[in-house]
Order: structure tokens, then C-alpha cells, then sequence
């Protein structure tokens, strides 16, 4: 649906904001809500100095974030749930926003931790900042529920203009202060924040978010996974980060680099077993491939599989969904 691939397009986009078109959203956004446009607009460069910038303001009056965002996007969801009714709706939302609903949220919720969890922040000043970055538009990041408004009507016009042009904002009587998009932003095939060579999200400011197939990580920790060896990767004492660091090294490396013993073997491959400190086992199945690659030689493969895993039968039949039992392949490829 193009709506869909629009929205998706805009939760992704990278690069300065388009100020002028922002702002015009904003002022829109203020008149549609039946409210005055405010007076000042202040830019911001992420969120955490979005956060920064509402902490300072003194004469910004009350938050009308419920006139311009919440009442709005409540009434015209009633509107189009009475106009097609519940199996219309449902209908129409999974087919437009609830494609972009859960990596829009996750990604929303990870800008939220990044900046309550980092070490510069005050315990004390955590309740106060979690409520004010509820209180925010999300931009950008509201396109999941933009993208199944769009096309059906004017009311939220204000709100998906300044979604098209910038990040969050925080809408008060007087006042708007509102950010910037990302410069960066990176992500697996599964829509999760993914990097391994510098930050996964970055905005102009420097607040960044760094992260390993969607796991939050520390920025240094990234820097050592170039000269990581199995001595190091033993040492590390976050269960986490050691499965990172694995993945990252790759599990036949270290296998073959850590002198590891195989614990079974039989028609299918051979099975091997990583002790690993307050974790699970690492067990993984050796398998060749049957066929020949065009040059004759035969490529070999290695299967994560539980760690209670007994055989290597075992382990092939359960990624295949079966027991070991009902596992027997007429022909292997």
C-alpha cells in the first residue's frame, strides 16, 4: 500500500529537518486544535536537548499536547471505526499502520531508555523526565498511526506535516520546542537497531545509541569486537554481551579456536557444547552440506540448537520443527 511504504519512509528518514515546512505543521497543527499558535518555536538538536530545552523554559504556559495530538487523533479514530465499522478497522488498520506499528514503537521506546538510562542521569530527576518524554509528539516517529489517517481527512494535516519534516516536539501554550531528525540510523532485516562498527542512532548533538542485533550495548564495547579472542570472550562477566561478543566472533571460530571437544557424532553431523559461565550452554550441530559448490568443494554449516540437546540428529530434526524420531530425510541437499 503507498501509504504504508510513504510512512515508512518518513519513521526512517535521516538528515536536518525542513524547518520552514515544520513549523508551518506546528502553526497548522495550533489552528486545527482551535488554539492560538504559539509564539516562539525553539529547535533542539535531539531529544535529550529537546528534554533540556523544555526544562528551561519559563513562560511556555500549560502543555496543549491533548488539544493538538490526543482529542484529534481519538475523535478521527472513532470517526473512521464508526465509518467501517469494527471488522472495517481492523482491516484497514492491519493493513496500514500495524505493518509499522511495532519497530516505530520499539525504536520510540529505545530513544526513551537511552535517555533515562544513561549514566548522567539523576535518580531523582527520573520521574520528572519519563513524564516529559511521555508528554512529547513523537514526529516522525507517530508515522505508524499517521499512515492510516492519511488520505481520510483534514484534521490531522497539522500533525503529519510536522511528522514529514522533523522529530519530537513538545507543544505548550506559548511555546514549541521541537527536534531534529536523526543523522543516522541503522537496522537489522528485522527492523532492530543494529551496528557493529559505530552508533546505531545518532543525532546532530552527539546523543547517540549504540546496539547488536537490537540489544543496547556500551559505545567502547563496540571498538573491542575487532580484537576479541576466546580468552576475552571467556572473561567477560555480562552473560549478554558475551553472547555478542560469540556471535560477532562466530561460534565455528571460536570452537576451533578454544579447543573445544565434540560431545557426539552420528549420520547427520557432529555436536558440540560451549560451557559458558552464569549462561546457558552453547550448543551447536556440524553439518556438511551434500551438495558440492560449483568448485567441489563442500560447505559446512553450524546449527544453534537448545542446550539440552542430546545428539546431532537431534539438533538437525528440531530445526526442522520435528523430533529425532520422525526425522529421516529421503535425500539430503
Amino acid at each position: 500500500m503507498q501509504q504504508v511504504d510513504k510512512w515508512r519512509g518518513v519513521a526512517a528518514a535521516t538528515g536536518a529537518a525542513d524547518r520552514p515546512a515544520a513549523e508551518a505543521g506546528i502553526r497548522l497543527a495550533y489552528r486545527t486544535a482551535g488554539l492560538t499558535e504559539p509564539e516562539r518555536i525553539v529547535w533542539a538538536d535531539s531529544p535529550l536537548a529537546g528534554l533540556d530545552a523544555v526544562r528551561s523554559l519559563t513562560d511556555q504556559g500549560r502543555s496543549v499536547r491533548d488539544e493538538v495530538r490526543t482529542k484529534p487523533w481519538a475523535e478521527e479514530r472513532r470517526r473512521i471505526h464508526d465509518e467501517l465499522g469494527p471488522a472495517g478497522w481492523a482491516e484497514w488498520w492491519g493493513a496500514t499502520g500495524a505493518r509499522l506499528w511495532d519497530t516505530t514503537r520499539a525504536l520510540a521506546e529505545r530513544i526513551r531508555s537511552g535517555i533515562t538510562d544513561a549514566p548522567a542521569m539523576d535518580p531523582a530527576d527520573l520521574p520528572g523526565t519519563r513524564q516529559l518524554l511521555l508528554d512529547a509528539v513523537l514526529g516522525q516517529h507517530d508515522a505508524a498511526w499517521l499512515a492510516a489517517f492519511d488520505g481520510r481527512g483534514e484534521r490531522l494535516a497539522g500533525l503529519a506535516e510536522v511528522a514529514a519534516h522533523a522529530g519530537w516536539w513538545w507543544p505548550y501554550e506559548k511555546v514549541t520546542v521541537v527536534c531534529e531528525r536523526p543523522v543516522e540510523l541503522h537496522r537489522d532485516e528485522a527492523g532492530r537497531l543494529d551496528r557493529g562498527d559505530g552508533p546505531a542512532l545518532a543525532y546532530p548533538d552527539g546523543f547517540a545509541l549504540y546496539a547488536w542485533r537490537g540489544m543496547p550495548v556500551p559505545a567502547g564495547f563496540l571498538a573491542e569486537l575487532t580484537s576479541l579472542d576466546p580468552a576475552r570472550i571467556r572473561a567477560e562477566e555480562n552473560a549478554e554481551l558475551r553472547r555478542v561478543m560469540l556471535e560477532y566472533y562466530g561460534y565455528d571460530r571460536y570452537l576451533a579456536e578454544s579447543g573445544a571437544e565434540p560431545i557426539g557424532k552420528d549420520e547427520t553431523g557432529i555436536l558440540w557444547r560451549i560451557a559458558l559461565d552464569d549462561d546457558e550452554d552453547v550448543v551447536m550441530v556440524e553439518v556438511v552440506n551434500s551438495t558440492p559448490e560449483p568448485d567441489g568443494t563442500s560447505r559446512t554449516y553450524w546449527l544453534r540448537v537448545p542446550p539440552n540437546t542430546r545428539t546431532a540428529k537431534e539438533g538437525v530434526a528440531w530445526t526442522f520443527g520435528l523430533d529425532a524420531q520422525a526425522y529421516e530425510p529421503l535425500r539430503q541437499t
